[in-house]
């Protein structure tokens, strides 16, 4: 199963209160496959979700959903309300116009508790939404072919204390959300608090993966730098020798000389534990600086 339908399970676990039946219903209309006067049709690729609406729209509509619905494109389910007296119902219940064209918006009266404002918005995610997997993004959104419920969703979410943002595509109008603890919110609101929190533990995976994956970068790339540098300053002590400058050179000198040779793989700071006495990093530094200054006098 992919994540967005995980989180459809989750949420088809809240319980179908007489209290809120009638919101996540109303969700349900606002961003189904069709909802007209003629036809309410109602497709799904969710298991859960299609055994949740013939009870769904029983409590909240007294209309009655066929239980086993019909079967379309892949695994896919489709539920069909075409009995005009249920329509007209619903129609009525939801406030809209009785006569003439049916106009798509989301009436904010019958909306004016939270919670009814959360299943609201949790039947609108199971009908039209869908998230996608922490592990290779963040993104939610919610679909809908009505311009004025896009419009009027964002409002709700805006009161809500949520800031999304709208785009269209191939004639339909998103709300969505991109900042990973905006959707853990927003899951969490809904009813998905599991949902949330495994995207909350996909956040950290990412981020432990990325600061281990940059301190090894660091770590690859100072070994470099140890390398590089150790290579040039072993090939100045040699020159210095071959030339007999080394032998003429002080005690301390040729002491950072003699180091640096026997251990070609050690930082300049685990060199200077090693002198006798032991030095400073900078100091032992200082020493094979002046050993590189006179070979290239030579």
């Amino acid at each position: 199963m992919s994540f967005s339908s995980d989180v459809k399970a989750e949420l088809c676990r809240a319980e179908i209160s007489s209290r809120t039946a009638f919101s996540e219903g109303y969700g349900v209309l606002l961003f189904c496959n069709r909802f007209d006067r003629g036809e309410i049709r109602i497709v799904t690729g969710s298991p859960p979700f299609a055994a949740r609406l013939p009870k769904l729209f029983s409590r909240a509509f007294r209309a009655e959903l066929a239980e086993l619905p019909q079967k379309c494109e892949g695994a896919k389910r489709a539920f069909t309300l075409t009995d005009p007296a249920s329509i007209a119902g619903i129609v009525d219940a939801l406030g809209f116009n009785s006569t003439g064209l049916l106009t798509h918006h989301v009436n904010l009266g019958l909306l004016e508790d939270n919670a009814s404002r959360v299943a609201f918005l949790r039947g609108a995610f199971l009908a039209g939404g869908s998230v996608t997997d922490p592990k290779k993004g963040y993104h939610l959104e919610l679909v809908t072919g009505h311009w004025s419920v896009n419009r009027e969703l964002t409002a709700l979410l805006l009161d809500m204390g949520f800031e999304p943002r709208t785009a269209s595509r191939s004639g339909n109008y998103i709300t969505y959300f991109k900042q990973s603890d905006l959707i853990e919110d927003v899951l969490t609101t809904m009813g998905a608090p599991h949902a949330a929190m495994g995207i909350m533990s996909a956040k950290i995976e990412k981020d432990m993966t990325n600061l281990v994956n940059r301190k090894v970068n660091c770590d690859t790339a100072n070994v470099t730098k140890t390398v590089e540098a150790s290579a040039q300053q072993t090939a100045d002590i040699r020159k210095l020798r071959d030339s007999g400058v080394l032998a003429t050179l002080s005690d301390k000198l040729r002491e950072a000389a003699s180091l640096r040779e026997e251990y070609p793989e050690l930082s300049i700071g685990e060199l200077a534990e090693l002198a006798d006495p032991p030095v400073t990093k900078s100091g032992l530094s200082h020493r094979l600086r002046k050993l590189s200054e006179l070979a290239s006098t030579l």
